[in-house]
């Protein structure tokens, strides 16, 4: 494919809200990485910036102002790979199916400008999160990863933000030495800790 080609598909890819690393980006554009570096100094030149995020688990995110064309994919696409999904065993075919369900997700979900309300259940972390922050305190949590399940961290709450469609916290986690960010509706159990960072 050509260049201008291969640029709009990692845009592609970045619109679904998710982060990917440059080797992610490299192995799905059959490029070398240091392309997919160049391809992102590109796209910054051309005023569209994808925000880098720093460390071991770190990778690009196209910034939440930039809107792609819309591709003709209804909401049921979406709910309708959700099912196949679930009931996936074969491997390869589930991520191939999850990168597809991205593209989808980065139509519907990353095309709309719109406030994100705190539903209940975020609520409380939220509230707890924040005044952890104003308070330095660190807040003990359960966190679920996908690949990992549910990991007790402890952090020390920084920042809270919205992305795309939720609200995360960037803290320093303890167990990893290191900034990381955790998705609220991620976190199944929280306790604010009296001992102060």
């Amino acid at each position: 494919m050509s260049k201008l080609s291969n640029i709009l598909l990692m845009m592609q890819y970045l619109q679904s809200g998710r982060k990917y690393s440059v080797k992610e980006l490299s192995n799905l554009l059959e490029v070398s990485e240091r392309q997919i570096r160049c391809y992102k100094e590109a796209l910054d030149t051309a005023g569209i910036y994808i925000d880098t995020i720093m460390g071991p688990y770190g990778g690009y995110v196209l910034n939440k102002t930039i809107r792609m064309p819309i591709r003709r994919f209804k909401k049921n696409d979406y709910e309708l790979l959700n099912k196949y999904i679930n009931n996936e065993s074969n491997q390869e075919l589930k991520e191939s199916l999850i990168l597809l369900q991205d593209k989808i997700k980065g139509v519907y979900t990353g095309s709309k400008q719109e406030n994100i309300e705190l539903k209940d259940e975020i609520l409380s972390k939220y509230n707890c999160l924040t005044r952890a922050i104003k308070e330095r305190r660190k807040v003990k949590i359960t966190y679920y990863s996908y690949n990992k399940g549910e990991n007790e961290r402890i952090i020390c709450p920084a920042e809270m933000f919205l992305f795309q469609d939720g609200w995360y916290c960037a803290a320093f986690c303890l167990l990893k030495q290191d900034i990381r960010h955790f998705e609220l509706k991620r976190i199944t159990k929280y306790q604010l800790l009296e001992e102060t960072f």
